[in-house]
């Protein structure tokens, strides 16, 4: 009998993709690699329909069956008096015979798909009323649920360990919109009830402990791994520069750029402010869904001194410096990424990181900011600067713009750092964090310690 180990779905319905989106997908897919059987637990608006070729329908379209608003008021206020009594999940069939594959993407490994319905807006109102968390009652059991987000959501019979991923809501709480009392209530219970806390970054760790006065013997730092398909991270560069210049009209190795969600945390205003600054003659690619005071951090884009005006044959054309782009498929993300002269990521603060080690897999240089996770994510393979400095970070971009040799040692250094972020060795740590937890899983590649293999 395989371990069977349940994740929830919380950010993985999400139509675009997150920084937990890619940890919970990676996690379901280094699960199934090491032999355990997973279940994906949703919350979406599909309703419990007794035919199962109706639940599996609706899951991919939760239009189907959607009840009027009055109704659904009604069932939420029963919903409420009952929650005490817990919350059955309902099995969503996967025969095939509803066609997925526009969904193949943002769909994570899974051996069995179940469904509470409205589960993760409905749970933080019932936290609010019984300050405790939601049972969900599963008919196949899972040896251990593993929640990727800080849900107050329990799953009854089971261990419950739950990933926080960075306690920037605490540490920068003017960068987010949490409602910052919930939060702390929330975390603080977790840490007391959880069978174990993990996270991503030794920062994030000591953050846990000190903020929330986690037993540090509870909490566990797994890191997380960089995956990108070989097939988009190794083809041809012939190819990669041809869809550069014709998706985007940009040379290779001809601009900088940033990705990520603009908001606050991210430092996108200081970072424009300092490329500008830089006096670089390349274009600056932002590409990033705009969040929460998005305006303020992109306010310098409307000044009309970012435009400049190039020779296009026989006529002046007016270009503006800096390139905003809301969303790129992720294939056309990765070419765009091996392109740039350089990755920008000058995040105040972050929890682990991704699109810095992302870029620095595919062998593009990167700056990135000396605070929180991300001096021992990238160890001496970046350049890092203060990013409340935008004088250093002008100086860093500047460094990138016209010193070739330091170009050229962070690519290689780069590649040689995000390798100790590979598939394997999550799996090494995941296997010693689920053996504390009375669970044996079988990395595939056990041959390696998992001490020390990331710098600190």
């Amino acid at each position: 009998m395989r371990t069977k180990i349940n994740i929830d779905g919380y950010n993985l319905a999400l139509d675009e993709g997150t920084g937990v989106a890619t940890y919970a997908r990676n996690l379901s897919f280094r699960l199934g690699a090491m032999g355990a059987e997973v279940g994906v637990l949703y919350g979406t608006h599909a309703s419990a329909s007794r035919n199962p070729l109706l639940r599996e329908v609706s899951f991919f379209d939760p239009r189907l069956g959607r009840s009027p608003a009055w109704q659904r008021y009604l069932r939420g206020f029963r919903r409420s008096i009952m929650a005490p009594a817990g919350e059955l999940a309902v099995h969503i069939p996967s025969t095939g015979k509803v066609v997925t594959d526009a969904f193949a993407a943002r769909l994570p490994h899974f051996d069995t798909l179940w469904n509470v319905q409205d589960l993760f807006s409905f749970a933080p109102n019932a936290f609010k009323l019984f300050k405790r968390r939601l049972q969900v009652k599963m008919p196949d059991r899972p040896q251990v649920m593993h929640w990727t987000y800080p849900l107050p959501l329990a799953v009854r019979g089971a261990k419950n360990i739950y990933t926080m991923h960075d306690m920037v809501p605490l540490r920068l709480p003017y960068t987010t919109l949490d409602q910052k009392s919930h939060y702390l209530r929330l975390t603080q219970m977790l840490v007391r009830r959880a069978d174990h806390i993990v996270t991503v970054s030794e920062a994030s760790r000591r953050d846990i402990i000190n903020l929330l006065g986690a037993d540090p013997d509870k909490v566990t730092n797994t890191y997380q791994s960089v995956e990108i398909p070989r097939k988009l991270a190794e083809k041809p560069e012939a190819e990669a520069r041809s869809e550069v210049m014709g998706s985007f009209g940009l040379e290779w190795k001809g601009y900088f750029m940033f990705f990520g969600a603009i908001e606050p945390k991210k430092n996108v205003g200081r970072m424009i402010e300092a490329y500008l600054s830089s006096g670089s003659d390349l274009p600056l690619v932002i590409v990033g869904k705009q969040a929460w005071k998005s305006e303020e951090e992109l306010k310098l884009l409307f000044d009309d001194h970012i435009k400049y005006i190039v020779q296009q044959g026989d006529r002046l054309v007016t270009r503006r410096k800096i390139i905003l782009l809301d969303y790129a498929p992720f294939r056309l993300l990765i070419s765009l990424i091996r392109g740039a002269k350089a990755v920008l990521f000058p995040s105040l603060y972050e929890g682990f990181g991704l699109p810095a080690l992302e870029a620095m897999s595919l062998g593009t240089p990167v700056l990135t900011s000396n605070t929180a996770s991300l001096p021992e994510i990238v160890g001496d393979a970046a350049v890092k600067v203060n990013p409340y400095d935008v004088r250093a970070m002008t100086e860093g971009i500047k460094a990138l713009d016209h010193d070739e040799q330091l170009r050229g040692h962070l690519s290689w250094a780069g590649r040689r750092q995000a390798a100790l972020f590979s598939a394997a060795a999550y799996e090494r740590r995941l296997a010693a964090l689920y053996s504390r937890l009375g669970v044996t899983l079988q990395p595939t590649t056990p041959d390696l310690p998992v001490q020390d293999e990331a710098t600190s």
